[in-house]
């Protein structure tokens, strides 16, 4: 998963997020930056009973946070989100010996994009894409 920092820098770059189920995203500034959150149709809980474990799926959970509006969330795309985004450009990812590195190809010119995690390294490489 990407930092908040660099999901960050990709809204400020232009990014635009269409929330969708699946979707990972924290709520920034209100001491909540540790807090991931899923964008889902339905909320399923695991409840513990002496004959054993039940999964419920519940509609809706009683929480003091109803809603947020989108602005205010900010998402975390995932590898598979980020390398979507990259599109053609997007040659390959290979592991280093610092983490992993991320090869684009724009304009005849190789670029690559390093980071320690894989999410970071795609998310360098489309904030390198979007803002130059």
């Amino acid at each position: 998963m990407i930092s908040v920092g660099l999901a960050r820098q990709l809204r400020e770059a232009g990014v635009r997020w269409e929330p969708r189920a699946g979707d990972h995203f924290v709520l920034p500034d209100r001491g909540m930056d540790d807090e991931v959150f899923v964008v889902s149709t339905m909320v399923v809980d695991v409840h513990e009973f002496p004959t054993g474990r039940v999964i419920g799926f519940n509609g809706t959970v009683e929480w003091a946070l109803d809603s947020v509006e989108t602005d205010a969330a900010l998402w975390l795309p995932t590898e598979a989100q980020l390398r979507e985004l990259l599109g053609g450009a997007f040659m390959r990812l290979t592991q280093e010996r610092a983490g992993f590195a991320v090869l684009l190809e724009v304009n005849g010119k190789e670029i690559t994009r390093e980071a320690e995690e894989a999410a970071e390294a795609y998310g360098r490489a489309l904030l390198y894409l979007v803002a130059g």
